[in-house]
């Protein structure tokens, strides 16, 4: 058996364990360690294992990963993300639909802070989808709403996925955060238009909601949400103009939130206890693919499949548009089964040496893929914020009504990932004023 059928194997072994419900890391590390014994030695994988985890989880870079999460969990344990949908339902439940575009508003807000598309799911589920449900919405359209937002965190930064992929791809994470910014928006400002258009053209959709809005109310709405987006701002704003860099950011951003916190009157020992807790756990479980991954790329540089793959393509003269293309059907229909860093970790040592034979520019690469795994978020049959949502609210919603509704909601993304495929400016603009 050649180099090449054993790394052909172990991708299809990774992929089989994965189903079987291992561990995404664990299964990559396994099949990875095992390949690299059957094209050198036993010997050389024992080493690996002893050498690889310790220089990678001490990487200074990747430190921004617990610290953004901590700003995070901070933000959510200490009520700064809790008024979120108050706020917006103030402001917005006027509009056709408002409710549900409220929903959208602080669900982005929400995910931006956490970086969780699940967390975001399970919260806003509580919050926003009873709301709804009582005032009469379609059961459909009030739970899309929450599933589909709650992706964006994926996007909008401070984002874990960016920072990784900027991590893996040598690529300026400070970049990858600015270019996501006008895609997140622009899937925002689409979600709305369509939820907006439908409810003007079937009122019964989302009946009209009574509510007694006057300066006071919008001015204490205003008071009690400043903080989480003022936060994020900052982050932004300080990478872009350099006042630290994006692994600083992180401790800053945490930081900060505390302080936010503290001034509020919210943060308690209990909150930070819970805060620290929830952050390693995450840490620990993204730290184990991050692991993975590096034993996987190894594995594959081996056994040559990411430079055959890349001479197919360059053979038959393919275009970045096929290569987008063959892309998104891969991520499309393994997101539908694996979580959204376990599949962009698993596939990156196989995209990116094609995308760079191709010529492709990967801040924008890294826009695209991150926007193919939001929708792979909410894709039947294997929808993870779809079953959140599910699993969250039980009896009162079926299962085939979130799915049914989150339908609009996929279009909708497949419309702004043709826009940002045929207008790179989007992406890339921001970018360049940094650089």
């Amino acid at each position: 058996m050649s180099n090449l059928d054993i790394g052909f194997l172990g991708i299809g072994m990774v992929l089989v364990l994965i189903l079987l419900r291992f561990h995404i890391g664990i299964a990559m590390g396994i099949v990875s360690l095992v390949g690299i014994s059957l094209i050198l030695n036993v010997n050389a994988a024992l080493g690996m294992i002893s050498a690889v985890p310790f220089r990678y989880v001490g990487d200074w870079n990747l430190s921004a990963i617990p610290m953004f999460l901590l700003m995070g969990f901070i933000a959510g344990n200490t009520g700064l993300t809790k008024s979120l949908f108050s706020a917006m339902r103030v402001l917005l439940s006027w509009l056709p639909g408002g409710l549900a575009i409220a929903t959208v508003g602080a669900s982005a807000l929400f995910a931006a802070a956490s970086g969780s598309s699940v967390a975001t799911a399970s919260a806003m589920s509580r919050i926003s989808v009873p709301e709804m449900l009582k005032s009469g919405y379609d059961r459909g359209l009030a739970t899309a709403s929450v599933a589909a937002s709650g992706t964006l965190g994926s996007l909008i930064p401070p984002s874990i996925l960016l920072l990784l992929f900027g991590f893996f791809a040598q690529v300026s994470v400070g970049q990858l955060f600015l270019a996501g910014f006008l895609p997140g928006l622009l899937s925002v400002v689409l979600y709305v238009a369509m939820i907006y258009l439908r409810c003007v053209a079937n009122p019964a959709l989302a009946p009209p909601t009574h509510e007694v809005v006057n300066r006071q109310v919008v001015f204490s709405a205003l008071k009690g949400i400043w903080p989480l987006p003022t936060l994020i701002v900052f982050v932004l704003v300080g990478i872009f103009v350099g006042l630290f860099t994006p692994t600083q950011a992180g401790a800053v951003g945490a930081l900060c939130a505390a302080l936010i916190a503290l001034l509020r009157g919210s943060l308690s020992i209990a909150a930070i206890k819970a805060a620290l807790s929830a952050t390693i756990s995450s840490t620990a479980s993204i730290f184990l693919v991050v692991i993975g991954t590096v034993f996987l790329t190894r594995f594959l540089a081996l056994s040559q499949v990411p430079t055959f793959l890349t001479q197919q393509f360059i053979s038959i003269g393919a275009e970045p548009l096929l290569i987008i293309i063959t892309i998104a059907v891969v991520y499309i229909v393994l997101g539908m089964f694996v979580d959204s860093i376990g599949l962009m970790l698993l596939t990156m040592p196989i995209f990116i040496p094609i995308a760079v034979s191709a010529d492709m520019n990967l801040v924008w690469l890294g826009i695209i893929v991150v926007k193919l795994l939001e929708i792979g978020l909410i894709t039947p049959p294997v929808g993870l914020n779809v079953y959140v949502i599910k699993s969250s609210l039980g009896s009162r919603v079926k299962l085939g009504e979130i799915f049914r509704g989150v339908t609009w909601f996929i279009l909708v993304d497949f419309l702004t990932l043709a826009i940002l495929v045929a207008f790179p400016i989007i992406t890339l603009w921001l970018p360049g004023l940094m650089g």
